[in-house]
């Protein structure tokens, strides 16, 4: 059984075409609890999406669906969360945020959420 890992969902959407929203599902059905900051509120199944950086405890993984240029006003907010990983999905790398986090202790990914929960390596 895999451990739950609180993650919080970064450029959520309750648009059922966006792999946001695909995540939040997934994530979900995995059995992690899952908080979610999107550009609009809205919901995802029970899953409410906040546009405001809230201060969170133990969160395990952000998961990150927003593109490098819309990543920089959360920079400082991901950082004070200190997270354990964070995940890069497709077209979210950002090398300045690599480096940013690369003296802290939070393990960085360039991977897939959804590929990670199908294949067993969330």
């Amino acid at each position: 059984m895999e451990a739950k890992k609180k993650t919080l969902v970064l450029g959520a959407s309750e648009n059922p075409a966006r792999y946001s929203y695909l995540a939040i599902n997934k994530l979900v059905t995995h059995g992690h609890e899952v908080v979610a900051i999107g550009n609009r509120k809205g919901k995802v199944g029970d899953v409410e999406i906040t546009t405001e950086q809230m201060p969170m405890q133990d969160i395990h993984t952000i998961t990150l669906y927003l593109n490098p240029t819309n990543q920089k006003p959360y920079y400082d907010y991901i950082l004070s969360l200190k997270p354990k990983r964070i995940i890069f999905n497709p077209g979210t790398e950002n090398g300045e945020l690599e480096r940013k986090l690369s003296s802290s202790e939070t393990n960085v990914l360039e991977a897939c959420t959804l590929v990670m929960l199908s294949t067993g390596q969330y």
